[in-house]
Formats: C-alpha cells, structure tokens, sequence
C-alpha cells in the first residue's frame, strides 16, 4: 500500500501541470474572442479551457490611436488639435480562482482595460500650452491576451492584430485576427 501511495502522489502532481499545459481559446486554435470598443477603453470577452485548478489572471494589453481636442479655455471653444497624441497602451486585469470555473477547467472572462488619461498634461498637441488637450475617442489597433497561473506562468497568449482600426460598439469579428501561442 505504501509503494502504490509513493507512486500516485507524483502522479497527481503531473497531471495537474497537464491539465494546465493545454490552456487554450475555447473553440479550438481559429477560436477568437469578441471586442469591444467602449470609446475610450476596449472590453474582450472570451472563454478558456484546460485551466490548471489553480488561481490565474486574464490581462488585456491593447494599443490605439487617441483622437483628441483643444480647448481654449478663455472662450471655451474646441477644436481638433493640430495632431493627435502618440499611441497609447492601455491595460486591464481579470483575477480567477478554481470556484470561478464552469466545470472541468472552463473559465469565461470579461476584461476592460483602463481609459487613457486625459487631459492630456501641457497639451503638447494644442496651438497653446494653456488650453486643454483632452482625448475623447480612441482607435484600437491590436490586442494581447495574456492568461497567467500560478505565480504569474503565462499559460496562454493571444496577439489580436484590428485592421482597420476600431470604431465605437463590437468590433467585427472579420476585422480581428489572432493568434493563440
């Protein structure tokens, strides 16, 4: 009794770092996650399979193009700035523990990321540094899904490239591709 104990406590080990070796889009490699673009912020919703019984993370890394104005703030009036702001990165995060599953290793996330900030400080982009540069629509062009376990081990990644770039509500899905690593 005691050899057989000896041998499926290392046996238990590993396959639970199998079960978390195949983390993975559900829906299989093609499967994709939906966007959205919520003006200043981008939404992904998806569902993983294969998680580890562990706790995780899901972080959205995604890149855009700000569109901003100008306001004078001695009349009040806005206008499109000269150009518009370097592109941005903006993040979110997602924490998941094993009661967060569906069953069998099944999870299904939803992460906003963080708007940019704005006004822009010194209004860079403005005629003058005095008025107010404000961003107040971002375009998103490209995506990462980054799903870590335990101790921060990136179990799965999804670069999502948006061509062209986004406009406000669902992205669609023609406009998305990416791929699973």
């Amino acid at each position: 009794m005691k050899k057989i104990a000896m041998l499926i406590v290392p046996l238990i080990g590993f396959v639970s770092a199998a079960q978390a070796a195949n983390v993975h889009l559900k829906g299989g490699k093609n499967a994709e996650p939906t966007f959205f673009d919520n003006g200043l912020t981008l939404e992904v919703i998806g569902a993983i399979a294969g998680l580890g019984n562990e706790d995780g993370l899901v972080t959205l890394v995604a890149q855009g193009n700000p569109i901003a104005t100008c306001q004078n703030p001695g009349n009040g009036e806005h206008f499109p700035p000269g150009q518009n702001p370097a592109p941005v990165t903006l993040t979110g995060t997602q924490a998941f523990d094993p009661d967060d599953f569906a069953k069998n290793g099944n999870y299904t996330f939803n992460v906003e990321t963080d708007a940019p900030e704005t006004p822009v400080a010194g209004a860079p982009d403005c005629p003058d540094l005095r008025w107010i540069e404000e961003i107040i629509d971002v375009a998103f062009t490209s995506a990462t899904i980054i799903v870590e376990q335990p101790e921060h081990v990136t179990v799965l990644l999804v670069d999502c490239v948006i061509n062209p770039p986004s406009s406000d509500g669902q992205i669609r899905s023609a406009d998305v591709v990416c791929v699973q690593y």
